[in-house]
């Protein structure tokens, strides 16, 4: 592609051609938003994954066809979200489709056995969370949730909203 000896040839390839995919991955971002790569839903993430995965063959590519049917590939996964993303805007359906639910796994300093079981999220692990977030007893505690992203969050203090909590499944009930 470069260069007629085969190992500076790779090593030139290598180097420039995933140089020019991650300035390519950028200015795709930059035209569509950093929505593209939040941690948000499952379809965000296999996005991120996909979009990865592409950048490294791009660095690996031996032809230009390869190389740009890799850039449409980028170009296809970011219309792709774009696209989900009006999709879950307009739809509550798709929105549940591509979206799980946040899930209650402790509500007024108690544990919800079920929602922790059914989620294999560990009692140590909400315990860790809830000294990151400074709480000093289990009292304090109004609600911890298993995000949609994978991220845990503690709800503590005197009072609750509860339309905070609204959409958010409790098992225990």
């Amino acid at each position: 592609m470069f260069v007629d000896n085969a190992t500076l040839d790779a090593l030139i390839r290598g180097a420039v051609l995933g140089a020019i995919a991650l300035v390519f991955v950028v200015v795709l971002v930059r035209i569509t938003g950093l929505r593209s790569l939040s941690k948000m839903t499952n379809f965000d993430f296999v996005m991120t994954v996909a979009l990865g995965s592409l950048v490294a063959g791009g660095a690996q590519a031996t032809e230009w066809t390869t190389y740009l049917q890799i850039g449409a590939g980028m170009v296809g996964l970011f219309l792709t979200q774009v696209l989900a993303a009006l999709l879950r805007r307009s739809s509550e359906t798709a929105e549940s489709a591509m979206q799980n639910q946040p899930v209650l796994l402790m509500r007024n300093g108690e544990f919800c056995e079920t929602a922790l079981e059914s989620t294999r999220v560990a009692k140590s692990d909400v315990i860790a969370k809830l000294r990151e977030a400074n709480v000093l007893d289990y009292a304090q505690v109004r609600a911890v949730v298993l995000e949609t992203t994978g991220d845990v969050s503690v709800l503590h203090g005197e009072d609750l909203d509860e339309q905070i909590i609204a959409n958010v499944a409790n098992m225990e009930r």
